[in-house]
C-alpha cells in the first residue's frame, strides 16, 4: 500500500504551475518499540486528558489550543481561527529563490520528502521545472505550510522526482560560539597529522547505507527473542574509556591495529553478512513491518501469538 501523502497542493516557479504531491522520504515505523505495562496486571497503561484543577477527563471535542500569557491565563486559539491564517503556501509551494547546495548550511537540515506530479496532468510542467533545476545546478527554495505551520523547503532533482527538504529558521538554530569557546586552541604538529593522515586513509571507503546495521536494534530483537524463549539474561560487560597518555604513541598503535585487524580472536564464528531489508529483522514473534510483493506471496501471514505476561 502506497503511503499517503503529507501535503497536496500546486508547485509554481513564476507562471509555470503544477499539481504535486509531497510524500515523507524517511520511516521509523520499522523499529521495535514499547507499550508500557503496568507492572503488578501486565495490562498497558492508558493515558487520559484531564482538566489540570478538577481532575475531571475532558473529551477531545472540547480541547482547544491556547497560548500561555502567564501562570493562569491562556488566549484561547480555535482550530478555525488557525485555517484561516492567510498563507499562500498553504497550497502552493512557491519557488522563491535558487542557491548554490553548498551554501545550506547542514544546521538548517529538518527532514527528507519526495515531491512529485499529482494526478495525470502537470506532468510536462513538472518536468520542465526539475530538468531547469538539474541543467543550473541549483536548489530551489520555497515555502509550505505542513501541520499548520509553515516550513521553508528546498527542492532538488532526484530520479525522475523532486526531493524537498524542510530547512530550520534562524532563531532555531543555536550558535555555536556557547559551546565552542572554552575549547582551547592546540598545535598540531605535522608528525601528528600524518600519522592521523595515515589512519583515515586505512580507514577510506565509500558511502553505501546498505551496509549500516543499526546494532541497538539488533540488540533489542535479541533481548526480546531470549526472554520470550525462557533463556537467562545476562548482562554485557561496557567497554571502558581509556585516557591517552602518549598521543603520538596512540597514534602508532592505531595504525599497526587497523592495519593487522583485532588482536583478539573473536569468541563466536563470524556470521555471513546478510543483505539489508526493507523491513523489520528477523524475530520469533511477528511485526508488522514492511514487505515486498513477492515476500507477500511466498509466505502466509503467521498466527498472532497470545502475550504473556512476565
Amino acid at each position: 500500500m502506497a503511503p499517503r501523502a503529507n501535503w497536496k497542493g500546486f508547485l509554481r516557479l513564476s507562471l509555470v504551475t503544477c499539481p504535486v504531491a509531497l510524500y515523507p522520504a524517511t520511516s521509523e515505523s520499522e523499529k521495535v518499540s514499547f507499550n508500557q505495562l503496568n507492572r503488578k496486571t501486565g495490562h498497558r497503561i492508558k493515558y487520559a486528558k484531564v482538566d489540570a484543577d478538577t481532575g475531571e477527563e475532558v473529551d477531545n471535542e472540547d480541547i482547544v489550543k491556547g497560548y500561555k500569557v502567564d501562570t493562569d491565563t491562556f488566549i484561547e486559539v480555535t482550530k478555525e481561527e488557525l485555517e484561516n491564517v492567510a498563507l499562500e503556501s498553504t497550497r502552493t509551494i512557491e519557488i522563491d529563490e535558487f542557491v548554490d547546495r553548498s551554501e545550506i548550511d547542514p544546521r538548517y537540515l529538518i527532514r527528507p520528502y519526495y515531491l512529485r506530479p499529482d494526478g495525470k496532468v502537470g506532468h510536462d510542467a513538472f518536468a520542465v521545472i526539475r530538468e531547469t533545476i538539474r541543467e543550473m545546478n541549483k536548489v530551489a527554495i520555497g515555502r509550505v505550510v505542513l501541520t499548520n505551520r509553515e516550513h521553508v523547503i528546498a527542492l532538488e532533482p532526484l530520479d525522475k522526482g523532486l526531493m524537498g527538504t524542510l530547512l530550520r529558521y534562524p532563531y532555531e538554530v543555536r550558535s555555536a560560539d556557547e559551546y565552542f569557546d572554552d575549547i582551547q586552541d592546540v598545535k598540531v604538529t605535522k608528525d601528528m597529522l600524518d600519522l592521523a593522515k595515515h589512519i583515515v586513509n586505512q580507514k577510506a571507503g565509500h558511502f553505501e547505507p546498505d551496509k549500516f546495521e543499526d546494532q541497538y536494534e539488533t540488540a533489542l530483537i535479541d533481548l526480546i527473542n531470549a526472554k520470550r524463549a525462557g533463556k537467562p539474561i545476562r548482562a554485557k560487560e561496557r567497554p571502558r574509556g581509556e585516557n591517552v597518555v602518549d598521543l603520538m604513541d596512540a597514534l602508532r598503535k592505531s595504525i599497526g591495529r587497523d592495519a593487522t585487524g583485532p588482536t583478539e580472536a573473536p569468541k563466536k564464528p563470524a556470521k555471513k553478512p546478510r543483505k539489508a531489508t526493507a523491513g523489520q529483522k528477523e524475530m520469533l514473534m511477528p511485526i508488522t513491518g514492511k514487505k515486498t510483493a513477492k515476500e507477500g506471496a511466498a509466505k502466509k501471514p503467521a498466527a498472532k501469538p497470545q502475550r504473556k505476561s512476565a
